[in-house]
């Protein structure tokens, strides 16, 4: 594992944005892609998601910018994990920049998934933190960050480590108080900016975010309900809404049984700017591993190493 620190790394120099002129090309430039666009039948891109029943209509491709939306203690965060864990096994580069849990807390929890059980052995806890060498890295930093340096942070990871799927857990996080003024343009600026860097660079932004507080929990919440300006799923390529199953948990809590095939989560595919599909995603939550699995009664899958590369996941 390697952290990413304010104290070893200057990020004023990535502070600033691309030049502009840069960007401007003949558009002839783009006929390899315009030619790769009118494939028929059209190829589905991107690396995918963790469980095999995702693979022909959901995929996260470099350049977009995702935002995965959910109510407090719904799952974000371990889903997305579990996300960026099958991302690296596919030869993914992940950073991901937690403001509310420590790095070692973020390892431990992704140990666990890994190896698909709580308490994972000491060589193999060892052998997956040699493994994410390359591949992982964290930003050390709690409580707050300004937008301009969870900026920094993103061309920093992406101009000299070469990653290309940054997480940014949460918006909340991110300097941006919503009871200041003109806190809605900043917020829009903001998410624009993580836009302008994702498209630009081609790395993909994976921002999570809070819902409005609804009047219970028992509904899946929708791209409509994410806390803050609108420009947050305007600007998106992507909405992954999380949403936990409380209904089915205070059933089973009052000694009653759930019906087959009821999920205890759904990660709803909201919105999809360039695939083809929407729609919701059962999941079935394991404890021990803190994982999430694709089938009623599946076991988590266990990654296997040798010489520290994965050969199973």
């Amino acid at each position: 594992m390697n952290v990413i620190d304010d104290l070893d790394i200057d990020f004023d120099a990535y502070l600033k944005g691309p030049d502009e002129q840069a960007n401007v090309r003949p558009a002839s430039s783009w006929l390899d892609d315009v030619l790769e666009a009118f494939k028929t039948p059209p190829q589905l891109t991107g690396a995918e998601f963790p469980w095999a029943k995702t693979s022909a209509i959901a995929r996260l491709r470099h350049g977009e910018l995702s935002i995965w939306p959910g109510m407090s203690g719904h799952g974000k965060s371990i889903l997305s994990g579990q996300v960026m864990l099958g991302l690296m096994a596919q030869g993914e580069k992940v950073c991901i920049a937690s403001m509310e849990m420590k790095p070692a807390e973020t390892m431990q929890r992704m140990c666990r998934q890994a190896f698909g059980c709580n308490s994972p052995a000491v060589r193999d806890i060892r052998d997956f933190h040699r493994w994410t060498d390359g591949k992982l890295w964290l930003y050390d930093q709690q409580n707050s960050v300004t937008p301009d340096r969870i900026l920094a942070v993103a061309r920093y990871t992406h101009a000299e480590l070469g990653v290309n799927h940054m997480v940014i857990d949460n918006l909340m996080t991110c300097g941006i108080a919503e009871d200041g003024d003109g806190w809605q343009s900043k917020q829009k600026d903001f998410i624009l900016a993580l836009s302008c860097h994702s498209h630009d660079t081609r790395q993909a932004v994976h921002l999570l975010a809070h819902v409005r507080k609804q009047q219970d929990e028992s509904k899946p919440p929708s791209k409509f309900d994410v806390r803050g300006s609108a420009s947050i799923t305007d600007l998106a390529d992507n909405v992954f809404t999380v949403w936990r199953n409380k209904p089915k948990e205070a059933e089973r809590d009052n000694g009653g049984s759930s019906r087959a095939g009821d999920s205890d989560c759904l990660l709803i595919v909201d919105k999809c700017r360039h695939g083809t599909w929407e729609g919701r995603i059962q999941l079935w939550y394991d404890m021990p591993s803190q994982s999430f699995v694709g089938h009623e009664h599946e076991q988590p899958k266990a990654m296997r190493f040798d010489d520290t590369t994965e050969v199973e996941f």
